[in-house]
């Protein structure tokens, strides 16, 4: 049984479809990666994808795809992809059982 990638909640789903069709410009869905960065090391980096790139894996969501860079998989095994709404913050979220900590702002992590 393979392990997935990444998971995206519902909720997830629906900004990413909201931020696609907002773009004002036809696209292919987004891409996901990681980057070093932060005071922790690594920070997760999202992105409009206009085609697919080799070696990516692509999870399919309703009209649109969300790729995922090749260099960051071993990063992302296994995440979940939220997407929060609330009173003092809005945003994407990654449950990630590869992280070790994170940086004392929350936006970076080591593994």
């Amino acid at each position: 049984m393979k392990k997935e990638i990444l998971t995206i909640t519902p909720k997830a789903i629906t900004r990413i479809l909201e931020l696609i069709q907002g773009r004002g410009k036809p696209s292919m869905g987004i891409r996901i990666g990681v980057r070093t960065r932060g005071c922790s090391g690594y920070s997760y980096t999202i992105e409009y994808a206009d085609d697919v790139q080799p070696l990516e894996e692509v999870i399919e969501i309703p009209n649109y795809k969300v790729c995922v860079d090749p260099k960051a998989v071993l990063f992302l095994m296994g995440t979940q992809m939220d997407y929060v709404d609330e009173k003092l913050q809005s945003g994407f979220t990654f449950k990630n059982p590869n992280e070790k900590g994170r940086c004392g702002c929350g936006e970076s992590f080591h593994v």
